[in-house]
């Protein structure tokens, strides 16, 4: 998916928004490399590389928000503007990414999920 720059930006939350999402049930997309991603990734989320993302819109839910992350929120802001504009999805972005949510302190597993 490619992100034109006239296109608007998804909205995006920081780390402490997304954690209250997250215990409230949110779904969230980790956009990350696979090697990345089981390096460590936060507990429970679903894992579709970027340049996936395109092909697998059937496995996002269309009914809900869908929260994107990558390592520091650099390829999940391009990933969440994309879904939003370009295939309709309320997709937000995880302002810090994975990396604000290890430094914040929070719950991190390893491997494939």
């Amino acid at each position: 998916m490619s992100t034109p720059a006239s296109q608007p930006d998804a909205p995006e939350v920081d780390i402490e928004t997304f954690a209250e999402a997250l215990a409230n049930g949110a779904v969230v997309v980790d956009v990350r490399e696979s090697d990345e991603f089981i390096e460590g990734h936060i507990p429970g989320v679903v894992h579709i590389p970027m340049g996936d993302l395109g092909q697998r819109l059937h496995d996002l839910p269309a009914e809900r928000p869908l929260y994107v992350i990558c390592a520091t929120g650099s390829r999940s802001k391009m990933c969440a503007t994309a879904l939003k504009n370009q295939a309709g999805v309320e997709a937000i972005n995880v302002a810090g990414g994975t990396k604000g949510w290890i430094d914040s302190g929070r719950e991190v597993a390893t491997g494939v999920s």
